[in-house]
Parts: C-alpha cells; structure tokens; sequence
C-alpha cells in the first residue's frame, strides 16, 4: 500500500510517500481501508516533534480516519464491511489504516462519510466538548472564537449558535471573515487588528466575552485576557500561532475567571462514557439541521504534503481532507 512515513524528526518535517505492507491488526484491531483522512494542525506540529505525543519512529502520520474495515480481529466487534469513523494515534495518511477497536464509530446511514470524520473526528467533538463540558456554556452568553473559519474554529461557531449564543467571530483575511459571515457569525473581526481588543469590547457594551475559544494562542491568547467577561472562561484549544501564551494570571483574578486547557484525544481514552455521550450530541445536532461540516478542500494522497504545508501557511478554511491515491 502507499502511505507517507516519517524516518526522522525534523524543522521542516521530513516524510515520503513509500510503499509498504499493509498493518496487521490485532485481535482488537481493524484494517480499514482508507475512505478520507483529516488534516489538523497538529500534524503538523507531530512532524516536528512539537506535539504533545511523540510516537517512535518510523510512523505513518494522519490521526482522523473514515472507511471500511477490511480485515478485523478475532475480538474486535464489528464485521469486515463496516463503514467506521476513528481518531488514531497515528496512521491515517495512507490507503489502508489500523484503527483499534476502541475508537471505533461506525458510520450512520444517514451520515456522508466526509461528513462524519468531521463531526466524529477531531473538530465538533472538541468543541462541543470544551463549549459544554468544560466552559457550560449557556444560551444568551457572547462567545468568542479566535480562527473562526478553521476547521476547529467553524465548528465552534455553529455549535455555539445550535446553543443560542451571540458569537464574535475572528479571522484574519477578507475573504475567511465573509465564510465566518456565512457559518452564523454575529460579529466578525481582523484579530490581525492592532485594535481588535477595542472593537471586541466595543461590540459587547465593555462587558467582554463570557467564552473564549482559542486555537491560536501567542499574542492573541495574552491579549485575550483583556476580553474576558466577568466569570468568563478562557478555552486552551491549540497554538496554532506556533507560541504558547505566558497567561497573564492577574487578569483571571481581576474578572473572576478561569483558563482551562481542553485535550479531547485524552478525554476519549480516559472517559469513553462521556466521549460517547458527546458525539451522540453532535450527531443529534446534525440530524436537526444545526451542524453544517464546512469542508475547505480535498487532496489526493500523494498530495498530502501541499496540504500541510498550506494549513501551516494559514492559507485553508475549513476541514481539509485526504483521499485515495490518483
């Protein structure tokens, strides 16, 4: 099979497209064969040993997965033929992919494949997850999403509307502010501004922001600070800007706030009850029409690499996805 493979760690993240045996799964193993797999900002940062996790090398990069079991182990649940959806640990950028059992979800009829690797992969879940369980948001609050028109930025801002929240959308060029416009935003600004502070303050009356969702870090998390809401709560998602923020705690003092880190591929091994009960809610959400998978580009596998490189430039909206070899 084809697959990218990464043989060492380096700055401009090393990996080729090889040729090489299909994995054998374990008795709680699948082989799936590869339908979609989901490009996220931390393969990028994985590639460069920046991750939270470090797999042994060599590895086959790619951590959402959505396909058909091909070959299953002898106590893994589900038939050959199943259609399932899967964040790994590794593994997804390659025509065939090893999924334990445990992450397994097999697809609903009345789901598209590419719809479920986003609501089922990494994007919704994380952010109904750190929306709801950790933040408790509620209807009527000003939610603020920093990177609204990302793929883990738009998912956040539809799920804070299916929620009944004014949602303050940033993004920084013309053209992602509009599909920030277009996903429900109510507010939309420039967090390239050296003013966006002013006019987020400005568009909440001087209150600030009850949630803040951040997936860029850097100076936009430091400066997020001065948006907080009294008893606001600051959401930790990533850092994509490339810098994790040195957090001004008097600021949390100030407002009575809280600063919590959300980690869902820990929350899915450390508790399946609640992971379950999460992407039952997306699913439930998409089934009523609230959830729409903004899906920003395909590429075929060989092309993996202009995909990272362009979601590491900041030049993609949306979910970008991996397809089968050309």
């Amino acid at each position: 099979m084809k697959a990218w493979l990464v043989e060492e760690i380096t700055e401009a993240g090393a990996m080729r497209l090889v040729e090489r045996p299909a994995p054998e799964p374990g008795p709680q193993d699948y082989l799936v064969q590869m339908e979609a797999a989901g490009v996220n900002f931390l393969d990028t940062l994985m590639l460069r040993g920046r991750y939270q996790r470090k797999p042994a090398l060599p590895f086959v990069p790619g951590v959402e997965v959505v396909g058909t079991i091909v070959a299953a182990g002898a106590d893994a649940p589900l038939a050959a033929g199943t259609r399932i959806c899967a964040s790994i640990e590794t593994g997804a950028f390659a025509e065939q992919a090893l999924v334990p059992a445990s992450a397994a979800h097999p697809v609903p009829d009345d789901v598209p494949g590419e719809a479920a690797l986003v609501l089922l992969g990494v994007n919704y879940p994380t952010g109904y997850y750190a929306l709801h369980n950790r933040a408790g948001m509620q209807a009527g609050e000003t939610v603020l999403v920093h990177a609204a028109a990302g793929g883990v930025g738009s998912a956040a801002v539809q799920l804070a509307k299916a929620a009944g929240c004014r949602v303050i959308a940033t993004a920084g060029t013309a053209e992602k502010r509009e599909i920030c416009r277009g996903l429900g935003a109510d507010e939309v600004i420039d967090y390239t501004s050296p003013d966006w502070v002013d006019r987020l303050r400005a568009a909440t009356g001087g209150a600030g922001a009850d949630v803040i969702y951040d997936p860029v870090g850097g100076e936009t998390g430091v400066q997020s600070m001065r948006c907080l809401a009294w008893r606001g709560r600051y959401l930790v998602i990533g850092f994509a800007a490339g810098a994790i923020p040195e957090l001004p705690a008097n600021r949390l003092l100030l407002k009575d706030a809280s600063a919590m880190g959300v980690f869902w591929g820990e929350v899915t091994k450390r508790d399946p009850i609640a992971a379950q009960q999460v992407t039952d809610a997306v699913l439930e959400l998409y089934r009523a029409n609230l959830l729409s998978p903004l899906i920003g580009g395909r590429f075929p596998l060989q092309d993996t690499r202009e995909a990272l490189d362009r979601l590491g430039r900041r030049e993609t909206v949306g979910k970008i996805l991996i397809c089968p070899a050309t």
